[in-house]
């Protein structure tokens, strides 16, 4: 074994880098002094819903293509091969049901936050567990991500590791305070071509000092690096077709369907359409990243072969490999190693920045409005601002206890997947079961963290006493950073271990499956949960706060029996027009409907009232009851001045 070998940058690479730094630091100094210089919580939180379909795509690519996911993804592919590209077939159903489910109920409920979501559903309780369970997975990972980079770059450059993660967070804490939404959609697009640069770069020198991309292939099927389609079913399996392409789609629907940094996007944009669109554009750019990640990693092996630097002994950890392969093709080359290292910080800006701000919507919209409801609007957007300036320290101080953390920083990137199961869960058991009541989505959600706490701990445990199989230690394959983050599991099976049984089994559990797994306990429970404890009955239901699955799913039940069974609640209208006003919270009030809280035209509210109070006389009257599935007119009111 060698010792760990360190290159140096010159000067050009140190300029490039302080470039990015300055370029995303002058883009929210930009929005911040220009428009509407961020006077109120709907231009800071939700970019004043201007945004256009283009940036919003690349916004989203960008949030959950981290530094982990471009150092991950080609160790992976170098170390086990390309059965990892399968992942891609779970993009079209992952991003395809977001646009059609998730996005239409959220936009036309005209929200800022997810979680109000779960207010409307079911009651304020469920909300605040909801915002609860977000805060903690996001603290817990924002400092993992800032931190991870910096020490892998310290490790193989010399970088000075605390000026890194300095300067990241500083000029992240500052665009994103001053700038608000639009200044990180904006940073993020600048950061994805910036990362979209880096890795061609790294691939085309790289392919070239190879013998061309001819060559790198013909190395990597020499070397079984080029995988067939395993259509093993066994859910130990580490990947396998099944496990990437289904149990990768829950894991984007936890990512692209109900994660609040993503759904604000969604919602900052102009009309549904161009919502919906931008989830069309993120499935191509999507399959790029993936087929660039794998790239590099033949690169990679075709240039080292099975004489990898991190058997060599010249990097400790397989997140070192790719940098210090960068470092080793760009040697002659100054001013690239510093693109690519922009291209890596540009991952961790774009994931921190949308931490950031996300962080700041759920605190301000779900624990302190609810309680200051006279709140004004100047007041609300200088709290918005300085929460999005203290999660920024906070992560600052998160990335030193991560420095400490040793060999538990997996588990923390563990305790991000595990969480992001649950909340999937929740939200598909109130938005495709209108059945299910508060008891049920509080336990179901409970169970929920209990089980999958008890499967990664147990795991991890089991892992550390030396009781399982040989693992992968390598980074788990990050297509995006988020729930996919998660601790290491068990190689493929071509290991001459006995099949683990029982709990161990359950243990062994292939981290692909966790989301799948995990939000599937919080429906069975929480159905089983409601059921038990008095169902909701559809005439207690908020209009437009469920997705009528099941009415689609039945429809060829007569009426009756899809009223029985309380699957024929519609959805909302589309909104007639944007509200570029600023914005007020939902609120869910006594006829169930949810609508702004503060100053709406008072004449047109009178008047509504009045109409309800005619509609409800003149139903005792007649002794019939209005079913609630043709209550078109409890929509979804709009703000309009």
């Amino acid at each position: 074994m060698g010792e760990v070998v360190q290159m140096q940058f010159t000067t050009v690479d140190y300029v490039i880098f302080a470039l990015l730094l300055v370029a995303s630091a002058g883009i929210g100094l930009f929005y911040a002094f220009s428009g509407g210089r961020q006077r109120t919580t709907q231009e800071f939180l939700l970019a004043d819903r201007s945004m256009s379909c283009l940036p919003v795509s690349l916004s989203l690519l960008a949030t959950f293509q981290s530094a982990v996911a471009i150092l991950g993804a080609p160790s992976e592919v170098y170390t086990y091969g390309t059965q990892y590209w399968f992942l891609g077939c779970s993009y079209f159903l992952g991003l395809l049901i977001p646009a059609h489910v998730f996005i239409p109920v959220f936009y036309r409920l005209r929200l800022s936050s997810a979680y109000e979501y779960l207010e409307l559903r079911f009651n304020k309780t469920v909300r605040i567990c909801g915002t609860v369970t977000f805060i903690f997975q996001m603290v817990i990972y924002m400092g993992v991500v800032l931190y991870a980079p910096a020490l892998a770059l310290n490790a193989v450059t010399g970088f000075d590791l605390w000026g890194a993660v300095l300067a990241m967070g500083l000029v992240c804490t500052l665009y994103t305070t001053l700038g608000g939404l639009k200044a990180v959609i904006w940073t993020d697009v600048f950061q994805t071509v910036v990362m979209f640069a880096g890795q061609l770069a790294v691939i085309v020198v790289g392919a070239s000092q190879a013998g061309g991309i001819a060559e790198v292939w013909r190395k990597a099927v020499n070397g079984s690096r080029i995988s067939g389609l395993d259509l093993n079913p066994n859910p130990l399996e580490r990947h396998t077709f099944w496990t990437l392409g289904v149990g990768g789609v829950f894991l984007m629907l936890a990512l692209y369907g109900v994660n609040q940094a993503q759904v604000q996007r969604y919602l900052s944009s102009r009309t549904e359409k161009e919502a919906v669109m931008s989830c069309y554009v993120v499935f191509p750019c999507q399959q790029l990243v993936l087929c660039l990640g794998c790239l590099m990693g033949l690169v990679m092996f075709a240039r080292y072969g099975e004489d990898s630097p991190l058997d060599k002994g010249y990097v400790k950890t397989n997140d070192q490999m790719v940098l210090y392969f960068v470092m080793d093709v760009f040697r002659d080359l100054p001013g690239l190693p510093g693109l690519f290292v922009a291209c890596l910080f540009s991952g961790a800006l774009s994931t921190i920045s949308s931490a950031f701000n996300s962080l700041a919507t759920v605190t301000m919209e779900d624990l302190i409005k609810p309680h200051f409801p006279a709140m004004t609007e100047a007041k609300a957007t200088l709290l918005s601002k300085g929460l999005a300036l203290a999660y920024g320290l906070i992560c600052l101080a998160m990335a030193y206890i991560a420095s400490l953390m040793g060999s538990v920083l997996q588990a923390a990137f563990s305790i991000f997947g595990m969480v992001g199961g649950p909340l999937l869960g929740l939200f598909c058991l109130g938005m495709f079961f209108p059945w299910a009541n508060a008891t049920g989505a509080v336990v179901g959600l409970i169970a929920g963290l209990v089980m999958a706490f008890w499967i990664g701990i147990g795991s991890f445990v089991m892992r550390m006493s030396g009781s399982t199989p040989p693992l992968n230690t390598t980074a788990p394959p990050l297509f995006g950073n988020m729930t996919t983050a998660v601790m290491t599991t068990l190689v493929s099976s071509a290991t001459a271990k006995p099949r683990p049984t029982g709990v161990e089994a359950l243990y062994s559990l292939s981290y692909m499956w966790y989301s799948a797994h995990n939000s599937t306990t919080v429906v069975v429970v929480g159905l089983l949960v409601s059921l038990l404890t008095g169902p909701m009955k559809e005439k207690e239901l908020t209009p437009g706060t469920v997705y009528p699955v099941l009415g689609k799913l039945l429809f060829f039940l007569p009426q009756r029996y899809r009223e029985k069974l309380c699957c024929v609640s519609p959805l909302a209208h589309k909104p007639k027009a944007i509200n570029t006003q600023p914005y007020q919270m939902a609120k869910k009030e006594r006829n169930g409907a949810a609508y702004p809280k503060e100053e709406m035209i008072i004449e047109e509210k009178e008047r509504e009232e009045s109409q309800r109070e005619k509609t409800e006389e003149g139903d005792e009257e007649t002794g019939t009851a209005v079913p609630s599935c043709q209550l078109t007119a409890h929509t979804v009111q709009e703000t309009a001045l």
